[in-house]
């Protein structure tokens, strides 16, 4: 099998920071854009897409695949970048605890208030995560 196909450690963990909630951001507005083009476009025209899927091996609560390395002990209970394409137009990230567990939290304000960045919203996380 081909080694690049492996994800290396390096660019495989990365915290999840107001810059990629903008880049979400983004991805969806471009998606939005796409979906009003095909629609202006006659039915017979439409090519149907690859519609992708979570991958299973990165589902919420399960243990994290050895294939994607160790996880630096810096970013165990921060905030990550979703790395399954699946989420890359979703308002989410995930969270890896110590025993490798992945959690999806929505990255939209919780009760009107906190944002994916409060200290609040952060403290609440690292306690929820907590085996």
């Amino acid at each position: 099998m081909d080694p690049s196909f492996w994800p290396s450690e390096t660019n495989t963990f990365r915290r999840f920071t107001p810059e990629s909630l903008a880049a979400i951001e983004e991805r969806i507005a471009n998606k939005k854009k796409e979906q009003v083009k095909v629609k202006g476009k006659s039915k017979d025209q439409e090519v149907e897409k690859d519609k992708l899927t979570p991958q299973l091996d990165l589902k919420n609560c399960k243990k994290l695949p050895s294939l994607y390395g160790d996880i630096p002990a810096e970013l165990v209970g921060e905030p990550l970048e979703d790395f399954d394409p699946y989420y890359s137009d979703h308002k989410t990230f995930m969270v890896v605890n110590g025993r490798r567990t992945i959690f999806r939290f929505t990255a939209t304000s919780a009760l009107f208030i906190f944002g994916p960045f409060n200290p609040v919203r952060k403290t609440a996380i690292k306690i929820l995560i907590h085996p």
